[in-house]
């Protein structure tokens, strides 16, 4: 509207002028008029003046378009990461999600957060009304240093108020000039968090050589209350929502010129990984299109085809591509196709020539993941959330599985490297379809991105991602070593007897508009 009054405007005063029309001339920097000019000025002759149509000329016009592209969309040529680096780190006994560590404030207090591409907001504890414990040797190891974030702590910090156009709980405000608040409900376990806002500076970093160090304001919560998972098991040190909201990280640095509107992530299959904002990938990266919802949007993708082994299986569905979820969830008709086979009842071809169509077209079902694997199948337990489980051959070094992929929208193929979980039940070995049954949603979580980078261009709205290992992109910063979950599987011949440690894993679903967070961690060993 506000666009609109001012053309308005402008129309008007251009009538009012009595038909004058005023026009400038427009000269780039080495054309010949500004050459006469500068001649004039310094009464002399120039030197350095590049000759038309040398590679010089060119090469001086492209640095200062370079120079006066990088004032005005954004600051920084190359990538930015967070002060404390770019490394990533799944954490089992910390809900099985990856962890960063990120610097707030002045002086700087460091926070470890969980890193979710399914929800908006970034929030840290906050002036605890009820918060996870920081010092309780029972819930944490000692490697996590946990913190509390302050607002008189720090001489940066600002509240955010009513007047902000960031803030979406007006009606709770007393006046424009209250301090606005936020309560953000996670599905699972009655997971919540809810404070103010807040705004201070994030300290980020460059990836180049010289490591400039960056201060940027956000606007993160000031998590006053949180409920649920927050308190022991996922996340207790805050959640960094990496959304296409307004209010996320990612949409507030490129709205403010420090990056362009992208960020990657890289998982690897060690448990490490890394993040960079600012990274628009590279040429022979795997592309898709996000489904874009503009009420509410998320980076969701469409999914034409899971293979199981040999087997391909024409599914056709959406989900919400969510590194916030530790395992992938697929709603009845995707997770059944998955799963077991299905027979198409003969009783519906009650002509001869439907008969012919079905046979030729293979009514009967392939035998999905279910039947593919050889080893017996353990029955249903309360205590896990995964369906397919299978005792470990005790007679055999490996057991077999099938191998995993997804076929992308736009024919982009997604090799699923690890698809199961180990679990260590009374000193007997159980692997798992790491896969779970939802409602109505589906998500790809964490572990279908072990061995890729992902790029989320929001500028052009898709997803890319390679084949990688992140150890190539740069050395990872130090971390707690105890931290990393090491178990992998990769496809076809994947699990043995050579890892039974204790570990964690959460169960998350989601069906709120604010964000697709939630945990409920169950014991692996038993």
């Amino acid at each position: 509207m506000s666009s609109f009054i001012i053309f308005f405007l402008t129309l008007l005063s251009i009538r009012q002028c009595s038909g004058r029309v005023f026009t400038f001339e427009m000269h780039h920097r080495f054309s010949e008029t500004v050459k006469k000019w500068s001649l004039q000025k310094i009464g002399g002759p120039l030197h350095n003046w590049p000759v038309k149509g040398s590679l010089q000329y060119y090469t001086q016009l492209a640095n200062h378009d370079k120079l006066l592209h990088g004032r005005r969309l954004f600051k920084f040529d190359g990538p930015l990461t967070f002060s404390d680096g770019n490394s990533t780190f799944r954490i089992s006994s910390l809900g099985f999600l990856h962890y960063t560590t990120v610097t707030l404030g002045t002086p700087g207090m460091k926070f470890l957060v969980a890193l979710d591409t399914g929800s908006d907001l970034f929030w840290v504890p906050c002036e605890c009304g009820k918060c996870a414990s920081t010092d309780d040797p029972t819930l944490y190891s000692s490697d996590f240093e946990l913190s509390i974030y302050s607002l008189n702590g720090s001489s940066t910090s600002k509240q955010v108020t009513c007047s902000n156009s960031l803030c979406t709980e007006r009606n709770n405000c007393l006046g424009v000039y209250s301090h606005c608040s936020y309560s953000v409900s996670y599905v699972s376990s009655e997971t919540s968090t809810s404070g103010i806002l807040v705004d201070d500076i994030l300290h980020l970093r460059t990836e180049d050589n010289e490591e400039t160090f960056v201060q940027a304001r956000v606007i993160f919560g000031c998590g006053q209350v949180q409920t649920g998972s927050f308190l022991d098991v996922a996340a207790p040190n805050g959640l960094f929502g990496l959304g296409l909201e307004k209010i996320s990280v990612p949409s507030i640095l490129s709205r403010e010129g420090f990056m362009s509107d992208s960020f990657s992530m890289c998982f690897g299959h060690d448990g490490a990984g890394r993040i960079s904002f600012g990274d628009k990938g590279s040429f022979d990266q795997e592309e898709t299109p996000f489904n874009i919802n503009p009420l509410h949007p998320t980076y969701n993708i469409s999914v034409d085809q899971i293979r199981v082994g040999t087997t391909h299986i024409d599914s056709g569905f959406t989900a919400l591509f969510d590194t916030g979820t530790s395992f992938t969830y697929l709603a009845d008709l995707s997770y059944t196709k998955l799963t077991e086979s299905v027979s198409i009842l003969f009783k519906w071809c009650l002509f001869v020539d439907i008969v012919r169509q079905c046979l030729r077209f293979k009514c009967l079902l392939p035998q999905q993941f279910h039947s593919q694997v050889l080893d017996k199948r353990r029955p249903p337990d309360p205590r896990i959330p995964f369906e397919y489980c299978y005792d470990m051959s005790p007679d055999a070094n490996t057991s077999l599985i099938p191998s995993l992929s997804l076929t992308i929208e736009g024919g982009g193929q997604l090799v699923v490297y690890d698809p199961i979980i180990v679990i260590s039940m009374q000193g007997q070995l159980v692997y798992c379809l790491a896969v779970v049954k939802s409602q109505d949603l589906n998500i790809i979580g964490q572990n279908f991105m072990t061995g890729y980078r992902f790029v989320f261009d929001r500028e052009k709205a898709i997803l890319g991602w390679k084949k990688f290992d992140c150890y190539e992109i740069e050395k990872i910063d130090h971390f707690p070593s105890e931290a990393v979950n090491t178990t992998r599987v990769p496809p076809a011949v994947a699990v043995g007897p050579g890892n039974d440690d204790a570990e964690k894993s959460d169960e998350r679903t989601t069906n709120t508009p604010q964000s697709s967070f939630a945990s409920s961690v169950y014991q692996t060993f038993y």
